[in-house]
């Protein structure tokens, strides 16, 4: 097990269903990549924080407003702790870290080992036992204590554990952007240096890869000098660099190349450090996670060499039991090989379509059972599942009610399944989910709509399965990638998407699904985006996919068949943890 030589970090990490360490996207993507990396017989180890207390439990109240609780889970039930402890220091005192291990098992009994640091330990004081409590709760000072010990916590827990020949560092994210100051540290300790000099910044740059996920500013993580000083203390390893560097090494290691807006520099005029710009300078691969968001990201981020390794999602997590079993019958070793659901092009659309219905069928009683309520088999149910923040522009299907209604009437029945979490600290995201609540009343009884609350992984096994067609409305180009749809394609549902993320190559219209706003020109930020945006969802649902449901079931069937054969082979992590060994891991 010690002769693993890629070690994975990431502040979330979905593992099991009954385990809260994950928010959303993030976090179960970085939960398949793991579990391919294991089929794969990757030599990868993983690093997370433990988030004993989760991330959130949601319950809407009357008015559809978000109220947010703590979620306790039995950690000793699913994880093994270790007897091995590290220590990083915050605020001139020492913490103590623990790890629990998880294991990951793919064929051939390969697993891959993820170990998820705790500080709740009684030679802690309280507060910092409270440290891996909670995933991105807290204040600024919380967020940056748990960077120190995801990064140099992570790294020296590695080091205590015995894995002593890892040559490769993937940051999911910024978060753990600090560990590569602790390899600077351990690369010029090991040359029997006091101080680093470039030979050491090279080879930490040639272990160090970065992934970055999001193009919106805060998504990129950025703290005041004044609270990294308090925090890390004043070893001028972020101040004025003297006892960590042998000469003036500032710019190669924090980066004066990249500009854009916010991120001017790592240490931007000196007063605050961007952890994008640390894991950007220190990293010898680069990439976003779609080949539009490394587009974006080449912009964001002028000077920097950053690629595209498109996202996946885990096939045999994702597929639902119907369609399981009809993939089992037909296409024999689909899960050791997930191109082969290009054959998919050969199933029968009888057998297709009740693969369906039975996907259905269960998503339906869920919601009966989460609601009270009955939604109609017949109905053409469309899903919309994430993270309830501005920019995905979830009320983009409630824009005009009148215009809604007529459809309905005109064009067959419509049913819409609402889910997902808003930060607690986001008021825009929380008045979305009400918005969504209140025009459900409004639209009754022309068109049920449902919002489930606590929206999770199971839940979205469900949904992404369960209903008849995917939306996803987000204001282009914020969309990094996204992997809803690339689930809900797994199992034959198609999506009608905005052009921005992995849509941009999944898209064949009317074949894979349909675009919104293909011929929308204006920017991200223009109401009058909006509004054409909205008008060309109207517009295909009304004259395209209502009557191809209603109508034309072969027709649906074969657009079905499209998005298993054509999106499914291809967009699931199977193909991307192999494009990430032979582009990063190699390198």
């Amino acid at each position: 097990m010690n002769d693993r030589t890629i070690a994975y970090f990431s502040m979330e990490i979905a593992l099991d269903p009954a385990m809260p360490t994950y928010s959303g996207g993030l976090g179960v993507l970085a939960g398949d990549t793991i579990r391919s990396a294991a089929e794969l017989k990757v030599p990868m180890v993983a690093v997370s924080l433990l988030h004993r207390k989760g991330y959130l439990s949601q319950r809407l109240d009357a008015s559809g407003w978000q109220h947010e609780e703590p979620t306790e889970w039995p950690v000793e039930k699913f994880l093994q702790e270790l007897p091995q402890r590290a220590q990083v220091t915050i605020q001139r005192r020492p913490v103590h870290v623990r790890a629990w291990k998880f294991e990951v098992k793919g064929f051939r009994d390969f697993t891959v080992p993820v170990f998820l640091l705790d500080t709740d330990l009684p030679e802690n004081s309280e507060w910092d036992r409270t440290l891996t409590h909670y995933l991105y709760g807290g204040d600024r000072l919380y967020r940056l204590c748990q960077e120190v010990v995801l990064g140099i916590g992570g790294a020296r827990m590695l080091s205590a554990l015995g894995f002593q020949h890892l040559a490769h560092f993937h940051m999911n994210e910024g978060h753990a952007a600090l560990l590569t100051l602790e390899l600077l540290a351990e690369q010029s300790k090991r040359a029997g240096r006091d101080c680093v000099n470039h030979e050491d910044i090279d080879a930490v740059r040639r272990m160090c890869i970065f992934t970055t996920h999001t193009p919106v500013p805060a998504g990129h993580d950025q703290f005041p000098m004044d609270l990294v000083a308090n925090v890390l203390g004043h070893r001028a390893d972020f101040m004025d660099m003297k006892d960590l560097f042998c000469v003036n090494l500032v710019n190669d290691v924090f980066g004066q190349r990249g500009q854009f807006s916010d991120f001017k520099d790592v240490l931007q005029s000196g007063n605050t450090l961007n952890m994008t710009y640390l894991a950007l300078n220190l990293s010898h691969y680069v990439n976003g996670v779609a080949k539009k968001h490394g587009e974006v990201s080449r912009h964001l981020f002028a000077g920097y060499e950053i690629d595209a390794i498109t996202n996946g999602v885990h096939a045999a997590t994702w597929v639902s039991p119907t369609f399981q079993e009809l993939f089992d019958h037909h296409i024999p070793g689909w899960r050791q090989d997930n191109f082969s659901l290009r054959f998919a092009h050969g199933l029968g659309r009888e057998e297709i379509w009740q693969a369906h219905v039975g996907a259905k069928q269960r998503l339906l009683e869920f919601v009966s059972h989460a609601t009270d309520g009955n939604l109609d088999p017949a109905a053409l149910t469309l899903g919309f599942a994430r993270r309830a923040t501005r920019y995905k522009r979830g009320d983009l299907l409630v824009r005009d009610l009148g215009r809604l209604r007529d459809i309905a009437a005109k064009a067959g029945k419509l049913q819409v399944i609402y889910a997902g979490k808003a930060h607690p600290n986001d008021s825009e995201g929380k008045e979305f989910i009400q918005r969504i609540v209140q025009v459900r009343d409004a639209l009754k009884p022309a068109i049920p709509i449902v919002y489930l609350e606590n929206y999770d992984m199971e839940m979205a096994k469900l949904l992404t399965a369960g209903v008849d067609v995917w939306l996803n409305t987000p204001q282009p180009p914020l969309e990094a990638s996204g992997t809803s749809g690339m689930k809900a394609a797994l199992n034959g549902v198609p999506s009608l998407s905005i052009l921005d993320g992995w849509w941009i190559e999944g898209w064949i219209e009317g074949q894979t699904g349909w675009a919104i706003g293909e011929h929308c020109d204006k920017g991200p930020n223009d109401t009058e985006r909006s509004g054409c945006d909205a008008a060309s969802l109207y517009d295909k649902l009304e004259r395209v996919i209502l009557p191809l449901f209603h109508q034309n079931c072969d027709g649906f069937i074969d657009v079905m068949r499209h998005c298993i054969s054509l999106n499914g082979s291809f967009f699931n992590t199977q193909r991307m943890v192999q494009q990430y060994v032979v582009k990063a891991y190699m390198g």
